[in-house]
């Protein structure tokens, strides 16, 4: 059984310090404390008592299924590094994709499926800085073509395009946003999970299907995936 009193210490924590930290800035008072106090720590214990709890039921299923064992994953430093960061970063969104990548990865390095401290600390602050659409348009260009098999949807068929082209069609909520999709894909390059440098390069029907993502890229995708989460 999960002791309840360990699922309620990172909310503690977390008001605790949101507490602290307005109450030792001069300029506000009680009262904003208060007011503050009301206004975020009610939406902030949810989305704590919903992550510890996913995350338990998760593991639970894991050990059950003698993927994990608690005993080892106790005394596994890389594993409570990336519950703390991970716990820490969910926190802050309520982006629910953004939460199931930060999940994944947690699962994955219970697993012992997940790059070493070092690259798992990165992608995580990377994961951070993503939006919805960062993750979205990364597994799109992943793989084009299983993306619209899975979707069950037909490839468009250009004789000639521009990834950016493919990208409006596949998701239809960004057509007409060229600077977000510029951003988005500069992001993404300067993370080193693609290197394309122009979303809007003339190429080939097909080279606007082609896979994008490099290794690394397709390390991050497989940190924040996880089948059974």
């Amino acid at each position: 059984m999960i002791d309840k009193t360990n699922k309620t210490s990172v909310g503690d924590v977390a008001h605790s310090l949101v507490k602290g930290g307005l109450g030792t800035i001069p300029v506000i008072g009680s009262l904003a404390t208060e007011i503050f106090g009301l206004i975020v720590t009610p939406p902030l214990e949810k989305r704590r008592a919903e992550w510890m709890n996913e995350i338990a039921e998760k593991l639970k299923a894991l050990e059950e299924k003698k993927i994990v064992d608690f005993h080892e994953l106790s005394n596994n430093e890389q594993f409570v590094d990336v519950v703390l960061q991970a716990t820490t970063l969910a926190l802050k969104t309520s982006e629910k994709e953004k939460i199931k990548a930060f999940q994944n990865a947690v699962l994955n390095t219970a697993s012992g499926e997940s790059p070493d401290q070092t690259v798992s600390q990165i992608f995580l602050n990377q994961l951070d800085s993503f939006t919805t659409w960062h993750i979205k348009i990364l597994k799109f260009i992943d793989s084009p073509r299983l993306w619209f098999q899975k979707a069950n949807r037909t490839p468009p068929s250009y004789m000639a395009g521009s990834i950016s082209a493919v990208i409006k069609d596949a998701f239809p909520d960004v057509k007409n946003q060229d600077d977000l999709l510029e951003i988005i894909w500069n992001d993404l390059r300067a993370a080193g999970f693609h290197r394309t440098s122009d979303i809007k390069t003339t190429m080939t029907g097909d080279g606007t299907l082609s896979e994008r993502t490099t290794q690394l890229g397709k390390q991050f995708l497989e940190f924040i995936t996880n089948d059974e989460g």
